[in-house]
């Protein structure tokens, strides 16, 4: 139980205790302090509880803090507890109870949950589109959802992840036919010139009546399974995956090629979803019905009230279709097909997908068409919990999406390149080490400072790329934070480990504030559950390098004058190197031993 969890436990409890409540009724809003002469975590409870019970605030705060007082964990956690204002609860903290969480079993050691709560959680995210190079444009899903899988794994939780690309449609029907047209042209391809192709295919297939029909045919030949079309598709698609995964790996995304996931490994379910659905629900009068309108199928959904649940811009009821009138099925037909797989076979408890809020509106009714005809309730006969995360676009400086200087898509692989470059710069020779080459520190500064620019912003946000800001070493920046570990690790050598089995000592209000901020680690993971804001994880770290830079400032360490002191605070510091490698693994980021 993190600080956090502990002290709503104890408000929590002293309330029902107070009023007689129900605890369920009692929510103790605990909220960090944010000015420390308030104390170190405040409760704004009262306010909202006494209108309801039509008494005054800090009459009822009164009451709640006599019975706090009595409670086993006022005695072990709580120096103090003040009254202010007009019923703020102001918490202060034993030093004893700060030190006592000063472990890495309470600090950064992965959760170990009991079967009960310990939930199977499948992350969506990436999915690029096959025989297309991955581009500025697929970061964010990817940097976004890795972090998210890897932080529900360390709450732990059984986490699946699932990529699924976009590898069949239209446009292999083109690629087939070019291909066969001009076979020479797959031989020793690469990803670039499969993607240069499908531009020439396309222009046939406008241009060239002959060809269209090919192409149309390589559709349904490949649907068929074709042996010659099926055969060249799964050379695209191999060559492709090669490609993504050679970004994945230089990018530190822990997708394997077994979490590949596309499309078509849900083509076989898509008739048999449809037909389950016009079976059991044609034309209902429930909050959920399937008919067919102008030849095609769609699910209409109602609200509480009976209404529509989804409008039209001309304000008529918005279906949501999951096949054509000509029989094709969508990508909402998948998406069924796919969440239907998630829940039943791999008995997933949570679904979360990570795309761009342009696709809020597709989530949210296949959310609402999921619950409704049951395909959101898992093996377990439970309701799976559904999150749509979304995300903005990334911004050249003149605020439109980032492109090269010829208008082009910026890659991927070329982004890294000259992040890594530009990393490179700023690496002197003797950073270099026993483990690591001088590249080799540039390539996890380069990388990291992609990721750590992304996720620190507010993800359903725009934001502006520079170069400047993504390297800077001054700031909320990846450099800054891997500056502050390297020190750490420097101090931390040159001690030869004299700290180990060390007291931690408070003497100093720096080691206070040090100190309180780690021990905030666990409960900021905890609280990314609810918004996937990750930028609140990487807030709590620059907090953290700041309030550790402040503790040098005031606190010498390896000049102190006390043999005790000294080992306290080195204890201290290697505390904070185990919260920043920790936190920054979270987001998918290497540390540097030297810098």
């Amino acid at each position: 139980m993190n600080l956090k969890e502990a002290l709503e436990q104890l408000v929590g409890e002293s309330i029902s205790q107070a009023t007689g409540l129900a605890l369920e009724d009692c929510p103790p809003y605990i909220a960090m302090a944010k000015n420390p002469q308030f104390g170190d975590y405040q409760s704004n409870a009262m306010m909202a509880l006494a209108k309801s019970l039509k008494t005054n605030p800090r009459e009822l705060a009164g009451k709640v803090l006599d019975k706090m007082q009595q409670h086993p964990l006022f005695q072990e956690l709580v120096e103090k507890c003040e009254i202010a204002g007009p019923g703020f609860l102001n918490l202060y903290l034993k030093d004893d109870a700060l030190i006592a969480r000063l472990k890495p079993t309470h600090l950064t050691q992965p959760k170990t949950l009991p079967p009960q709560q310990r939930q199977t959680v499948v992350v969506d995210y990436s999915s690029p589109n096959i025989a297309k190079e991955m581009h500025v444009g697929h970061i964010r899903s990817t940097i976004l959802g890795d972090a998210i899988a890897k932080v529900m794994e360390h709450l732990g939780h059984k986490v699946i992840r699932q990529n699924h690309l976009g590898d069949w449609g239209t446009q292999f029907g083109m690629l087939i036919a070019f291909y066969q047209r001009f076979p020479d042209k797959l031989e020793n391809s690469e990803l670039a010139d499969i993607e240069s192709n499908y531009r020439a295919a396309n222009e046939l297939f406008g241009s060239d009546p002959e060809f269209e029909k090919r192409a149309r045919d390589s559709v349904v030949k490949l649907h068929q399974g074709d042996p010659e079309a099926v055969g060249l598709w799964e050379k695209i698609v191999s060559l492709s995956r090669r490609h993504l995964h050679e970004n994945y790996s230089r990018l530190q995304i822990s997708l394997s090629e077994a979490d590949d996931k596309g499309e078509s490994f849900y083509n076989p379910h898509l008739q048999e979803v449809v037909s389950e659905l016009k079976e059991n629900f044609a034309d209902k009068d429930g909050t959920v019905s399937v008919s067919v309108n102008d030849g095609a199928t769609c699910i209409f959904l109602k609200n509480e009230k009976g209404e529509p649940a989804f409008r039209n811009a001309e304000d008529e009821p918005l279906p949501f279709i999951i096949q054509k009138s000509d029989g094709a099925f969508l990508y909402a037909t998948t998406d069924l097909a796919a969440m239907r797989h998630r829940a039943k076979d791999l008995e997933a408890d949570w679904l979360i997908y990570v795309t761009d809020n342009r696709q809020s509106l597709h989530f949210e009714m296949l959310f609402a068409a999921a619950r409704a005809t049951g395909i959101a309730t898992n093996s377990k006969g439970r309701e799976v919990t559904l999150q749509h995360v979304t995300f903005g676009s990334i911004l050249g400086q003149d605020r439109k999406p980032l492109k090269t200087r010829d208008g082009g898509t910026v890659k991927l692989s070329s982004l890294m390149e000259e992040a890594v470059e530009r990393a490179a710069d700023k690496v002197p020779e003797s950073a270099a080490s026993e483990g690591l080459s001088r590249q080799e520190i540039a390539e996890r500064i380069g990388i990291g400072a992609i990721k750590y620019a992304d996720l620190s912003q507010n993800r359903q946000t725009d934001y502006v790329f520079t170069w400047e800001k993504l390297l800077a070493l001054e700031g909320n920046t990846a450099a800054y934070l891997l500056y502050a570990y390297a020190r750490l690790s420097k101090m931390l050598r040159e001690s030869e480990d004299e700290d180990r089995g060390a007291e931690i000592l408070l003497q100093e209000e720096a080691e206070r504030r040090l100190a309180l901020t780690l021990c905030r680690f666990p409960e900021t993971l905890e609280s990314l559950t609810s918004e996937w804001r990750m930028n609140a994880l990487t807030d709590h770290l620059y907090a953290t390098a700041s309030a550790l830079m402040k503790f040098y400032d005031e606190c010498p360490v390896l000049k102190a004058q006390d043999p005790e002191v000294r080992k306290s605070r080195l204890a201290l510091c290697r505390q904070t190197a185990d919260v920043l490698k920790t936190g920054l693994a979270l987001l998918g980021i290497q540390t540097v031993d030297r810098m």
